[in-house]
């Protein structure tokens, strides 16, 4: 089964529900959750958030987090992550940012990535260091998120 496929089918057997914040996966990760029938039942919605300012202002990420943890980092994605929850009311909320490249941006090389999902008890993030050119970047962290929110739901009993 294809893994937006199994985290639709996760989330409608616990009846809990996720959206989505993202900026390098430019709302790739909610496309993937809605191309499954029935996601709608799970699925709150999306914000792209491409600017540090947008971050602040769409997603409450304060401005003095992203100036001392940088724009890629565990801090803002998961900033971003619960800031979602808080707009749409979702149980998790999932939230990427990172570098797809081919420049550094914020000091960080391409493919240095930051998934989150926050919870209703607290949050996970992982980072990772993809390898590719932006397309193969961005789909590692499309694949990277979907895969923490499935082992979150799976009985991390921090954040449900």
């Amino acid at each position: 089964m294809p893994l937006p496929d199994e985290v639709v089918a996760r989330l409608r057997e616990l009846g809990v529900t996720v959206a989505t914040a993202e900026s390098i996966t430019g709302g790739a990760v909610c496309s993937a959750l809605v191309s499954v029938p029935g996601a709608s039942a799970v699925v709150r919605g999306g914000i792209v958030a491409y600017t540090a300012d947008m971050k602040a202002r769409l997603l409450g990420v304060d401005p003095e987090v992203i100036r001392e943890a940088g724009l890629v980092s565990d801090d803002v994605a998961e900033a971003m992550a619960r800031g979602v929850r808080d707009a749409t009311g979702a149980t998790l909320g999932v939230g990427t940012t990172g570098v797809a490249g081919p420049e550094p941006h914020d000091g960080c090389g391409p493919g240095c990535v930051w998934v989150a999902v926050s919870g209703p008890a607290g949050e996970a993030s992982t980072r990772l260091d993809l390898a590719g050119d932006r397309a193969a970047v961005r789909a590692g962290t499309v694949d990277a998120a979907l895969a923490l929110v499935l082992s979150s739901l799976a009985g991390d009993v921090t954040l449900l």
